[in-house]
């Protein structure tokens, strides 16, 4: 699978150095810590984002995101005990603070404070669009960028419509 464009198929297959990982969607752990909803995560990703002193505890196993906001589990191994938490990561998760900068889309490293801006500005965001037109451009790199492994177009489009509604209500209070 391209980043950010479909499959045909149910499984995908990434390749991790020498060795392809192929990531089951119909996989479904929960995460351990706060029993949260998690999806499948290459091992590659959990690669990339680790600091590096922990590197040699994810060389191995098969890994989920949580993607509960109040958990500090970012990572977990599915049939182990090694998990790696937001302060074991070299990148701020979008999902996991509250506080900016709240990253939104790691490509292209804007986060909810560039929408936001814009919004107040111009009662609008063109982000979502022009994320798009490089998306279409094949100018991403979620895997290897976005935490949780996948495109960070539909958490974008998300955030953009709440800062939108925010700010709407805001304007007639």
């Amino acid at each position: 699978m391209k980043c950010c464009k479909p499959n045909d198929s149910p499984k995908e297959t990434i390749s991790a150095s020498d060795e392809a990982v192929t990531i089951d969607p119909e996989r479904s752990e929960r995460c351990r810590n706060c029993k949260g909803q998690s999806r499948p995560v290459s091992r590659k990703t959990v690669l990339l984002m680790v600091k590096p002193h922990l590197l040699e505890l994810a060389m191995t196993g098969s890994y989920s995101f949580c993607s509960e906001r109040d958990c500090s589990v970012v990572y977990f191994e599915d049939r182990s005990s090694e998990q790696f938490t937001v302060a074991d990561l070299r990148i701020r998760v979008g999902l996991k603070v509250n506080d900016d900068p709240i990253p939104v889309c790691y490509c292209f490293g804007l986060d909810e404070k560039h929408i936001r801006d814009e919004i107040e500005q111009t009662g609008n965001t063109s982000v979502p669009e022009k994320v798009s037109r490089l998306i279409r451009e094949g100018l991403c790199a979620c895997e290897a960028r976005n935490p949780s492994g996948v495109c960070c177009l539909g958490e974008l489009n998300k955030t953009a419509n709440r800062l939108r509604e925010t700010s709407q209500l805001r304007r007639r209070k």
